[in-house]
């Protein structure tokens, strides 16, 4: 099949974007409002677009607590979505009134951040807190006059990592076991059984041709 992606006439019984745009992130977003009122909630559209300086985005549909409070604040947190939180990281999602906070709908912990104000959650093994840079609205949709998703885009600031899963100076992302978003309602999570490493090419001398080196030489590129 081959379909206009504009006007969505697929002709399947759901949209396969997602479906195929797969396996995203999970940007588990800690928020807290102007009154000090914590927030927690999943974003599927969310990754790192950049390392010099480290700067993640994530992109959220409609005016959710989330965007309200960040703009508001300036501030917000990224926790690693793992296996074992899954269904916390999914209850996290329910559209609940905005004075709710998540933290205690879903029984998580929350540890305080160093840098921002907004929490991390305790359990997960990893989190970024982060100051915020732009919020961008996106185009609007064909028919509407309003932007459906607005992209927010935030410099990281401060890095928090459970020891436990450093060695050798390397983070053990696969032990983590972090979960990612298909399509439709399907996941997909990342084990040591399912990581594997390809060496980056080599360019000649003259960038005529290239060759894949057979070990790592310890350069990370």
């Amino acid at each position: 099949m081959h379909y206009d992606a504009r006007a969505r006439d697929h002709g399947l019984r759901y949209d396969p974007f997602k479906a195929l745009v797969a396996p995203r992130p999970i940007g588990w977003i800690g928020s807290v409002d102007a009154h000090g009122r914590a927030n927690l909630a999943p974003y599927s559209f969310f990754n790192a677009v950049s390392d010099r300086p480290p700067m993640v985005m994530f992109s959220s549909g409609g005016h959710k607590d989330s965007l309200s409070n960040i703009e508001a604040t300036g501030e917000f947190t990224c926790s690693l979505a793992t296996w074992d939180l899954r269904d916390a990281m999914n209850l996290s999602s329910a559209p609940v009134a905005s004075q709710v906070d998540e933290f205690a709908l879903t029984r998580l912990h929350r540890a305080p951040s160093r840098f921002v104000k907004a929490p991390r959650v305790a359990a997960s093994p990893a989190a970024l807190e982060c100051r915020l840079w732009k919020v961008q609205p996106l185009p609007a949709p064909p028919g509407h006059s309003e932007a459906a998703y607005t992209v927010v885009f935030g410099e990281v600031i401060g890095v928090y990592i459970d020891d436990a899963f450093i060695r050798d100076g390397m983070v053990q992302t696969g032990a983590m076991r972090p979960i990612a978003r298909m399509g439709y309602m399907e996941y997909a999570a990342v084990s040591p059984d399912t990581v594997f490493r390809l060496n980056r090419p080599l360019a000649s001398p003259d960038g005529l041709s290239a060759e894949l080196p057979a070990e790592w030489d310890g350069v990370y590129r």
